[in-house]
């Protein structure tokens, strides 16, 4: 299979695990779980043919490592990132002392007055070095990172969680828990 190919299967089977599972007829339970067989069966109904060990290939080389088995290998969920109701199950976790969250510039004045929120997705989600924020920001234009003063949140009350890829999440950032860089500010 091709770079090209993987990159639009792992695009496909982020569609489907994330935001639009019944689009083709696929059975995700409370915590974001398919079956492999069927998500591969229902991809093939709906013109995506590939097999277990594409589906394989695009879970261990996805950069982001976005998609995870389960400890059978019978299904498969993404990590993070879902529109659709879903309780991933991750645990509160003492965050570090600061966190990042890379964006695009013309986001800024917004994030200025509201704070870093979901959107369509049900957390606001953090790197936990500046690079991978970076590269995050960069997919939506002019990339910009901010600092989350995430210890500061934690004293006052706010909760994280981390996923199995290393992606840190929490319900919103308020403005006041942000530091932009001084060429922004």
């Amino acid at each position: 299979m091709s770079d090209k190919q993987l990159v639009r299967l792992s695009k496909w089977i982020s569609l489907r695990l994330r935001h639009d599972p019944a689009g083709i007829g696929l059975a995700v339970d409370r915590a974001g779980w398919a079956a492999v067989d069927e998500l591969i069966a229902a991809s093939a109904r709906h013109g995506l043919r590939f097999d277990r060990a594409a589906l394989e290939t695009v879970v261990a080389q996805n950069n982001k490592r976005r998609f995870e088995f389960d400890e059978t290998g019978t299904r498969i969920r993404a990590r993070q990132g879902h529109s659709i109701d879903v309780e991933l199950g991750y645990a509160d976790a003492p965050p570090p002392e600061l966190l990042y969250h890379g964006t695009a510039d013309r986001f800024l004045p917004e994030i200025r007055r509201a704070g870093l929120l979901p959107m369509a997705r049900h957390d606001v989600h953090l790197s936990a070095d500046v690079s991978t924020a970076h590269a995050v920001g960069a997919r939506h234009g002019r990339p910009v990172v901010l600092t989350v003063d995430a210890a500061g949140m934690a004293a006052h009350g706010h909760t994280f969680r981390v996923t199995g890829n290393g992606v840190w999440l929490t319900a919103a950032v308020p403005p006041r828990y942000l530091r932009e860089p001084s060429a922004f500010m």
